[in-house]
């Protein structure tokens, strides 16, 4: 994928288990795990930060699990902008439109294989 012109205006959306975490099966324990990120979200998440990226994690955890999910993110150096909590398992579609004086898109996906990281990311 190519670089934006505009890299200050993003906003990522980002799974959480599978994606950042591990996808450890059962996802109703999942939330009580030790976890470590996959390859290559640390370094993701340096540099999202210094290109001054909005994250907002999305998830299928439950909302009566979100006070173990931020302590799982933080003590794994996870840092974000919003926790959306709750999301089916099903298809995410992002909709967005097209600004008249961009001259890029708007909106772009990136599918991940479960659990082999973000090494490979590009935005």
């Amino acid at each position: 994928m190519s670089e934006s012109k505009d890299c200050r205006s993003w906003t990522v959306f980002c799974d959480i288990d599978g994606t950042i975490f591990p996808h450890m099966g059962d996802i109703t324990q999942q939330h009580l795990l030790d976890l470590s990120p996959l390859p290559g979200v640390k370094e993701k998440w340096i540099e999202w930060d210094r290109k001054g990226y909005r994250i907002i994690l999305v998830t299928g955890r439950r909302e009566s699990v979100r006070k173990e999910t931020e302590v799982q993110l933080s003590k794994s150096g996870i840092f974000y902008d919003t926790l959306l909590m709750g999301l089916s398992g099903g298809i995410r579609c992002l909709i967005n439109d097209t600004k008249s004086s961009a001259n890029h898109e708007t909106a772009v996906a990136i599918t991940l294989k479960r659990n082999e990281g973000m090494e490979n990311v590009c935005i």
